[in-house]
């Protein structure tokens, strides 16, 4: 018995819906990465994914001697307790998990009603 419904995964991380006796759970979503869980509703995965647009913007290496290589920095949450130290590379591909997760989602959602009829 599969007791997970993949939406979205890559090299860093996966996102997927928990089954509760064969039902689909989707009023929220497990994210994991780099040995953290999320269990966020879809509400608070577009904040996330708004707090990384934004951290994505105020950290830009474009003038920086690092040039992308540089030591860890603070990536806030919605959960107002927890913060992540992490690297660009690391920012780039939670981005990348956060962003493939809200696309299914929303193919997902958008399949379910067109094919009711």
């Amino acid at each position: 018995m599969k007791e997970v419904e993949q939406i979205y995964h890559n090299d860093f991380g996966v996102a997927f819906h928990w089954k509760k006796d064969d039902e689909v759970l989707r009023e929220k979503v497990q994210i994991i990465f780099k040995e953290t869980g999320f269990y966020f509703t879809h509400q608070q995965i577009a904040e996330f994914a708004d707090i990384i647009d934004e951290t994505c913007r105020e950290n830009s290496c474009g003038s920086c001697c690092h040039r992308a290589q540089c030591h860890k920095f603070l990536l806030k949450t919605p959960l107002n307790q927890i913060d992540l130290a992490v690297n660009k590379t690391e920012l780039m591909q939670i981005k990348d998990l956060v962003e493939g997760t809200i696309f299914n989602i929303n193919l997902l959602d958008y399949l379910g009603s067109v094919c009711r009829n």
